[in-house]
């Protein structure tokens, strides 16, 4: 048990700084009178005292962490993070921890996907916490804890390497980690900042303005209104949206060093920027044409604002809905489901494969197209202009059918269980991507209330898949990595 210290000691040292977080919800909730505020002093106490307690059995083991450690600190984070967070609403709103649970895992894993109703009428410190927790979780509570570590004298790295998405894990975009991490938290901030100003400027409440921008730029999709997007029915609002979704659905690295070079140049060089907003413009395009065509909407103009908005929610994994698209003909919401699994960047704070997983994929399998025709020739694989290492190829290779099999896996348990087939696979699709709404049952007219505790408990097992990209969740599960 001693082995592990290292671990426990940091994750204290996380759990102490995510108890400063809900002083935020709390100071709100006193100064609205809302009701709530006896619910956050439970809460901030129990995890500020859980924290301090696992800090104080570990506070004497100081060693570097391992790569094990990492990947043991990131599951952590992610799993426990959550019970935690869950608190509030147990303690205010009498929910049951599986719903609790559920609700917290799909903000910190930025999904968005709801069980409550009467959002409307919820308690505003409830809605801010929620909005908080797809900020929080949107970049990442491993990038921000990686500054931490290095103040702790705790290498932080190995947990970067081990919760940082996408396949090109070494990369640095500044000399040092504290740095990195620093450079993506002001740039992640001062976007959010911009988001609160142009929401507010377009008509939203300053409270309306704070949540929504905490959510759109964390991808999460939680909303303070049941109607979502719905509520104001207006255009300058989506368009601002739409504005801010494409911006968080982009690598930040990329905006990053965009910002330092004072230059464009870093976006036109990113092989995926270019890619996702293609892909994204072309589908809102196409979508449009074809709801006009279906007389879903009387004029071009209709089809094009709700296509717009719609199909770059759920293409960036947010998960907002100016109007039920459930009710589309089934081909639109159905390609707005496979755009999320793949269409953003890695580096941004959405879900699914990522574009650039997606890109190396295609370049692999054209490539043993080719083979088959021209076996002796030599056809490497490069993105822009790059040549990709074997073992990034096989990595993606293996990351591409450990997805597929699990969406299969998890379609069949959920419609095992009594969810019907549609339901059932768009809420694995959505879940695994961190997307949010499905289709039918679980559409985005509905909440995740229906399912059973049973099928809520594997949807929150997908998302955890899904936000640690698979393997670092898998690789903690195997037995090999427990044994000495």
């Amino acid at each position: 048990m001693k082995r592990y210290y290292p671990v426990i000691r940091v994750f204290g040292v996380l759990l102490l700084g995510f108890a400063l977080t809900l002083l935020v919800p709390l100071l709100f909730s006193w100064y609205q009178q809302d009701g709530a505020t006896t619910a956050y002093d439970e809460a901030f106490l129990l995890t500020l005292g859980t924290g301090a307690g696992l800090w104080w059995v570990a506070r004497n083991e100081k060693r570097d962490l391992q790569i094990r450690d990492g990947f043991l600190l990131v599951v952590l984070v992610w799993t426990i993070l959550p019970a935690f967070a869950a608190l509030p609403l147990i303690l205010h709103l009498g929910t049951s921890f599986t719903d609790a649970y559920f609700e917290a895992v799909s903000g910190l894993t930025t999904t968005g996907a709801t069980i409550l109703t009467n959002l409307d009428t919820l308690p505003q410190s409830i809605n801010l916490w929620r909005g908080m927790l797809v900020w929080l979780g949107g970049m990442g509570l491993i990038v921000l804890a990686v500054a931490i570590l290095l103040l702790l004298g705790i290498g932080g790295r190995q947990m970067f390497k081990a919760g940082n998405p996408g396949p090109m894990k070494d990369s640095k975009l500044t000399p040092r980690m504290a740095q990195t991490a620093k450079g993506l938290w002001v740039v992640y901030a001062g976007i959010t900042v911009l988001c609160i100003l142009a929401y507010h400027w377009a008509g939203m409440t300053w409270f309306d303005a704070v949540v929504h921008a905490f959510s759109t730029m964390g991808l999460g999709g939680f909303s303070t209104h049941d109607a979502s997007f719905g509520f104001w029915n207006s255009p300058t609002i989506e368009a601002v949206s739409i504005v801010f979704m494409l911006i968080a659905g982009m690598n930040f690295a990329t905006h990053f060093v965009a910002l330092r070079r004072r230059s464009p140049g870093p976006y036109l060089r990113d092989p995926e920027a270019i890619l996702f907003l293609a892909v994204c413009l072309v589908s809102v395009l196409g979508i449009a044409l074809y709801l006009w065509a279906k007389d879903t909407y009387g004029t071009f103009p209709e089809a094009l604002r709700h296509s717009a908005f719609n199909v770059i929610s759920i293409a960036t994994t947010t998960g907002y809905a100016s109007l039920d698209y459930n009710l589309w003909p089934f081909f639109a919401p159905l390609w707005m489901l496979f755009l999320c699994s793949f269409a953003t960047s890695a580096g941004s704070t959405g879900g699914g494969i990522k574009m650039i997983r997606a890109l190396i994929l295609y370049k692999q399998v054209y490539r043993e197209l080719l083979l088959a025709m021209h076996p002796n020739a030599v056809w490497p694989v490069r993105v822009r202009g790059e040549l990709m290492p074997q073992p990034i190829l096989t990595a993606v290779m293996a990351f591409g059918f450990a997805y597929v099999c699990l969406m299969v896996a998890l379609t069949l348990v959920l419609s095992f269980s009594g969810l019907e087939i549609i339901s059932a696979f768009s809420a694995v699709v959505a879940m695994i991507n961190n997307t949010g709404p499905g289709l039918n049952q679980v559409g985005p007219a509905t909440t995740y209330e229906s399912l059973t505790d049973f099928q809520i408990w594997v949807c929150s097992f997908a998302m955890l898949l899904g936000r640690l990209e698979i393997f670092t969740l898998l690789v903690v599960l195997t037995p090999a990595f427990w044994r000495r």
